[in-house]
This record gives structure tokens, sequence and C-alpha cells, in this order.
């Protein structure tokens, strides 16, 4: 069935609806789809194939593309569920009461098998179109995965409305939509019930829960002249009948307040131990820190005597089996912009004198610990001087955030030369545009791996195996 003719929405006529048939998906967690005269939208909330009502969000004349929601499903794919698995993220729900749906579970809609066919298929398209690279790409299921994806995450951020009730944001929008309970986080978050709080005078709520059980904690992020003492009342509500850290910090405050608890919540993975702040990063689903501890050191190959290079390094996750790997006679350098995640890693390496965290941007410290390092413009690649400096990497790590490594690091990276690169991405397209530049280099990807981490999110996690 073909898209029928629909006139462009008169910018008085309010919020127009378009019935579409749903095109592939893209990155971003959508579908594309196009009206009879060819527009593109870009829709959340479908499947491609479906037959759907769509509820437009961005749209009008002059827009190059329009954006909208499924409001209803007139044919459904068979992976369809029959019931979303949070009713405040799911628009036809959230629209007939009169609110956008919130982010967070954007492919709660659809069987856990079909997510991560579309993040496969996604992946597949940007590692071909943004790095030439044509592979295969299946997508892992995390160890021990609830069977519909719930209950993963071991930490949650929650925004906080005039009234003082905790919320979340739908997409591309300021808005907060107040939420009781979020069923992605692991049950000792969601027992907290938040929800019931008074919070006003508070920004935003961190919550962390150690994904091997222990003493949740929660931070709150003060607004300038918050009722503190108000909010401390309202706090051991929380934490009269539980044990529940609490930790508070305005802007500008250079050490958060110790309200109840510890400061920090206590990490376990492999043999190692870690106290992780509130606004800390570590991996946020349960099953990652062991998952990831083995498996992307593991890639990198470090070997005993060796020099290991852990970017963006959180609080060491992967700098631990790195010195385990490269022993007393190797070296790691831990590579941290932030200065709570890397106090974090400080003290967790204290006692191991063959690891140093350096902490600021990882482009400024590799610059000033390879100085030496100069382009080689006649081959179209870069090596290493060999000047006089640190030792040079044998292997490599990098998790970068979001935003990737980028072209400065890659060239550093590439200048530096060393003998593998294991490389963690939470974005197929800005890792896909970092293992294009590897490419043009001359590295060659050996292999390449996707673990569904985020479950009923379009998020995905992808590792990359690099040789020169």
């Amino acid at each position: 069935m073909t898209p029928t003719r629909t006139p462009e929405p008169a910018e008085t006529a309010g919020p127009a609806e378009l019935e579409l048939r749903l095109g592939p998906v893209a990155h971003g967690g959508h579908t594309v789809a196009r009206t009879g005269e060819g527009r593109v939208v870009f829709v959340r909330h479908g499947l491609p194939g479906e037959l759907v009502r769509v509820r437009l969000t961005d749209s009008g004349p002059a827009a190059r593309f329009w954006r909208g929601d499924v409001v209803d499903v007139l044919e459904a794919d068979a992976r369809r569920r029959t019931e979303h698995v949070w009713a405040p993220a799911d628009p036809l729900l959230s629209w007939p009461r009169g609110r956008p749906p919130v982010g967070g579970a954007e492919f709660g809609h659809a069987e856990l098998e079909a997510q991560r066919e579309l993040k496969a298929a996604v992946v597949a398209e940007q590692l071909s179109r943004l790095a030439g690279l044509e592979t295969p790409i299946t997508v892992e299921a995390m160890p021990g995965e609830d069977p519909r994806g719930l209950g993963w995450r071991t930490r949650a951020h929650f925004a906080v409305d005039p009234a003082g009730r905790i919320g979340m944001h739908p997409h591309r929008s300021a808005e907060i939509v107040p939420v009781d309970s979020f069923p992605l986080v692991v049950p000792p978050i969601d027992d907290l019930r938040l929800g019931r709080l008074d919070l006003r005078g508070v920004q935003r709520v961190d919550v962390a829960a150690p994904a091997g059980g222990g003493t949740p904690l929660v931070h709150l992020g003060l607004a300038v002249g918050a009722d503190r003492q108000r909010l401390r009342r309202e706090l051991a509500r929380l934490t009269a009948d539980r044990d529940v850290s609490v930790t508070a910090r305005a802007e500008g405050q250079r050490e958060p307040e110790l309200w109840a608890g510890r400061p920090a919540v206590v990490e376990h993975a492999g043999p190692h131990r870690w106290e992780v702040s509130a606004e800390g990063f570590w991996q946020i689903h349960r099953a990652a820190p062991e998952l990831l501890h083995r498996t992307v050191p593991g890639a990198a190959g470090a070997r005993p005597g060796e020099h290991a290079l852990d970017l963006y390094a959180g609080a060491g996750l992967f700098t631990a089996a790195l010195a385990d790997a490269v022993g007393p006679a190797g070296t790691v350098l831990a590579v941290e912009g932030s200065p709570v995640t890397s106090a974090d890693a400080r003290r967790a390496f204290a006692a191991r004198p063959q690891v140093r965290v350096d902490r600021g941007s990882v482009d400024a410290v590799l610059a000033r610990t390879w100085p030496q390092a100069a382009p080689d413009r006649g081959r179209g690649r870069r090596r290493p001087s060999r000047g006089r400096g640190a030792p040079r990497p044998d292997v490599v790590v990098l998790d970068p955030p979001r935003a990737g490594a980028g072209r400065t690091v890659v060239d550093q990276l590439v200048a530096l030369a060393p003998r593998r690169i294991a490389y963690l991405a939470c974005d197929p397209a800005t890792l896909a545009r970092d293992l294009g530049r590897f490419r043009r280099a001359g590295w060659t990807v050996r292999e390449v791996r996707a673990f569904d981490m985020y479950p009923n999110t379009h998020h995905v996690e992808t590792l990359a195996v690099l040789e020169p």
C-alpha cells in the first residue's frame, strides 16, 4: 500500500498526523518513511514495514526532513509486543493523554530479538557507509539478560520539575515528564520510589547501585538557594528504614556534601574493587563490568612487560585488567578527563606502582607524553619518532564518549603505532568515522563485536580490534 497524498501541515492547524508505510531502520532509533510527495520523515516507535499513523513532532515547509512518533498501528510487524515495557515511553498511550513519550525505552515496543536485528543493521550500515567496511554483525545478548530486557541499569539520571517530582525528558525536548518508576533500572534503585519525594530545590538526581548488590547512592544536584534543611528532612524519609547513601552538591561547589552513608558505591570486576562516586563513570548494565573487564583488555592482548595505554579510562575497569596482563615489569597509563572519575581511578590504583593515572583531555595528554610523534606525510600515514620520551605503547584500549575519539586522537594513535588497538564505542556512527580514518592510514580492522548493553533502547556497544 502506498502512502496517501497529504497536504503540508498548516501552522495553525495543530499537530498533523500522517499515514505512512515505514521503511528501513536508521541510526538514532528511527525508521525512515516518505510522504506521497517524497518528503523524508524520521519516525520513532515503529518497525520496518509497518503501516502506521504518525504524529509529527518536528515539521514545516522549510524543514529538510520531518520527525514524528507512531500513534496508531494499522498493520503491525509480528515482532511488535502486545504491550510496551514502560507506559510513559509508549506514544500510543502518552499522546492520547496530551504528553509526548519520555526517552529511555524507545525500542520497548519490539521483542528483544527484533531490537538486536535492528541494531545489527544500523552498525553494519554505519561501518559500510562511513568506514568502507563490509562485515556481518550480530548483536550479542548480555549474560543473564531478563527475558524482557528489564532491570539492567545500575545508574539512572533524573531531572526534577518545578513541583519537586523526578522526571525524564521526551526526545529532543526540555519538558520534564514526572515518572514514578523506571523498570529498566535494577530493583534496588526502583525500590527507592524517588517519585514520592518532594525534591524542590534539586535540579538533577543521579542514582547508582552496585552491580553485585550493596548500598545504593542518591546524589542531588542542588539549585542555587536550595533549602538544604528541608531537603535533608525529606531524604531522611528515604534513609529511615533502609541502607541508602546520600550526597549533594551545588553548582560550583568543590566537594559533595555527605548527608547519609558513604560518598561512593563499591563495585567489583574480577578480583578488583573500586569505589565509584555518584557522578563518576561506570558501565551501567549490571553484567557489563564483568563481561567487558574480560573481553576488552583480552582483545588488546597485552603481554608481560609491555606498555599499555587506557584512554577515556573512567574509574579504571580496563586499567586493572591491563595491569594484570603486563605485570610488574610493564606499565599502564590511564587517561581520564573527569576530575571526579580520575580521582576514583587514583584511589583504586594507589598501591599499583606500574599504573599511572593522568587527568586531562586525551589529545593533550598524548601530545604532552609523546611530543616526538610526527607525521610521515610522504607515505600518507604516521610513524613515531625515536627520540626520548615515555615508552611507546604496545597496546591501546579506548572507550570514548558518544562523540568518539575524533581526528586528532586517531592521528596521534596512528603516529604512536601500537601493535594493537581495542576500540569500544557506544555510538556506531562515530566509531565508523574513526575506523574509516584508521583504515585510510593503512590499519586493518581484525574483528568487530556488538553487545546489547542497552535493551529496549536503540543504543548498542561495539568493540573493534585494529592492527597496523
